[in-house]
Formats: structure tokens, C-alpha cells, sequence
């Protein structure tokens, strides 16, 4: 990707232990890999907070706000993950600032939290091994850069447009809230069954990845910070974490029922389906009769 003379967001906190970077943390994951990609079948890239921080209860309700330390925000370290995804956060500001001015609506700018080990965010306690997650409650991104370097590697999911194909799907569950699309959800999970609200849920992923998909294409449209092979990397990235492949690798079947995220072919068909079109109304999977 094209981005070493782009801008770089400020709208990232800087959570990580140790310091202000230089190698993004250190984090021990407990179990080692196959730990992760356990985690990872029901986890990756979650926005429903009451599944990825442990509760039993199908809303967006937050938890309660736990005090996180005290002191200053630190700004983000300089090392070159933080830095590369500090960028592709300025890239999704100014895709989405204009595309919701279009629609007559400001846009308020979600913020990107760097940590390492455990954080703490407006919908209760994450582990590192929970992987990157929006949180609803406080409008946050939350990444730990060991964790993704680890994704990288055991899921095959390499390249830099892979790593930011993973902050554009978590900024799309935040255009989601923005827009109302996950109060929305959350209320016709309360009354459903698990099988509707896993098939809910997604619906509410693969449009994130849609999402992801459209944000590619207007940023290479107005600024060309693609190079060759970066779209070959998203769509190896979208199919690295579809529920099929996720489920078949940590315990040798697959069961669609319990998907909450997508088969691998229908994450690629989403976020082709961005990337193709551009358009806000090519990523309506509540209104797909099949996804």
C-alpha cells in the first residue's frame, strides 16, 4: 500500500504497556496458536460485545464503565505498525467524513485503541486474545498489533492490505452504529433464537466487510494507495476468517448454523461486492434474500 506520505490519524490512544511502542508490546498468549484460532472461530472480528467479552446476552448493552488507570492518553508510538495503522485510520476519515456528508449526516470519527495483554473498553474486559473488536458503548476500535502480526501468521492472512482490511471491517461496524444499524440488530435479537440471531449477526458482518470493500475502492479512487497484489491480499484476508474455514481448521467440521460471521465465499463475495461497486446501497445484506 501506498501510504508512507498519508497523514496520520489523531484519533489513536496508545494503551500498550512498556512504553510508547517500538515493538508493539509484548503479549503472551496462553496455549500458544491453536489457543488463538479457537478464540478466533467465534471472535474475529466481533462487534457484538456480549459474546466477545463473555456474557450470555445478545445485546449491545455496555458494561459498566471501569476506570482505566488515570493519567494522560499517550499518543501513538512510533514504531511502524502503529504508525501504518494510524494511517489507514486517516484513510477511512476521509472515505467516510464526505460519504456521510453526502447523506446529510456528519460523521463522528470513531477512535483506534493500541493495547497489549488486557484493556479495558465501554463494554467491559477484553483479553488480547480476543482479538480486534468495536465496542458500541464508546465508539472505539480496539487492536493489539502482537495479536495481528499472530493472525497473520497462523491464518495465512499476510500483506499490509490484509492488516487493513482488519481496521476498515472494524471501522465498518462503526459506520454501522452510526447509521442505527446496530440498535436495530440488537432488538430483533432480544426476542430471536440463537439460530436467527447467529444469522443476524451475520448479516452484520458481512456488510461490515462490505463496508471494508467500499472503503478500498473511494481511498484508491481519490488518493491510488493501492499497489499490485494489495486487493489479492484483502480477498486472501476475507476468506482466511470465514466461519467455515475457521471451524474446519480447529476441530475438523463445520456446522453453518453456528455462524456468525460468514463462509469464507461469502466474506470475499461481500467485500468484492464493496470494492466492485463503491456504493453505499451494494452493501444492503438485511435486504439480500441470499447472501
Amino acid at each position: 500500500m501506498r501510504l508512507e506520505d498519508g497523514r496520520e490519524s489523531s484519533n489513536v490512544e496508545d494503551r500498550r504497556g512498556g512504553g510508547f511502542g517500538g515493538g508493539g508490546g509484548r503479549m503472551v498468549v496462553g496455549g500458544g496458536i491453536g489457543t488463538v484460532v479457537l478464540l478466533l472461530l467465534g471472535l474475529f472480528f466481533g462487534v457484538d460485545p456480549s459474546v466477545i467479552l463473555g456474557g450470555g446476552n445478545p445485546g449491545y448493552a455496555p458494561a459498566p464503565q471501569v476506570n482505566e488507570g488515570g493519567g494522560a492518553r499517550r499518543p501513538p508510538g512510533d514504531d511502524p505498525a502503529s504508525r501504518f495503522v494510524s494511517r489507514v485510520l486517516a484513510e477511512t476519515e476521509d472515505v467516510w467524513n464526505p460519504a456521510f456528508e453526502s447523506l446529510g449526516r456528519r460523521y463522528e470519527e470513531p477512535r483506534l485503541v493500541l493495547f497489549n495483554g488486557v484493556v479495558q473498553s465501554g463494554c467491559g474486559t477484553a483479553q488480547a486474545q480476543t482479538g480486534p473488536f468495536y465496542c458500541p458503548a464508546d465508539s472505539r476500535v480496539y487492536l493489539d498489533l502482537d495479536f495481528l502480526a499472530q493472525m497473520q501468521q497462523s491464518l495465512g492472512a499476510t500483506g499490509d492490505f490484509a492488516a487493513a482490511y482488519v481496521v476498515a471491517h472494524e471501522v465498518g461496524h462503526h459506520v454501522q452504529n452510526q447509521l442505527g444499524i446496530l440498535d436495530r440488530v440488537a432488538q430483533l435479537r432480544r426476542g430471536a433464537s440463537e439460530t436467527q440471531s447467529n444469522a443476524l449477526q451475520v448479516r452484520v458482518e458481512l456488510q461490515a466487510d462490505c463496508l471494508a470493500g467500499l472503503w478500498a475502492r473511494r481511498a484508491n479512487d481519490a488518493r491510488r494507495i493501492l499497489e499490485q497484489g494489495d486487493l489479492e491480499e484483502g480477498l486472501n484476508a476475507a476468506a482466511a476468517v470465514g466461519d467455515d474455514r475457521l471451524q474446519r481448521r480447529a476441530r475438523g467440521t463445520v456446522q453453518p448454523e453456528s455462524f456468525t460471521h460468514g463462509s469464507s465465499a461469502q466474506r470475499v463475495q461481500w467485500f468484492r461486492r464493496g470494492l466492485e461497486s463503491g456504493r453505499l446501497e451494494a452493501c444492503d445484506t438485511f435486504g439480500a434474500s441470499q447472501l
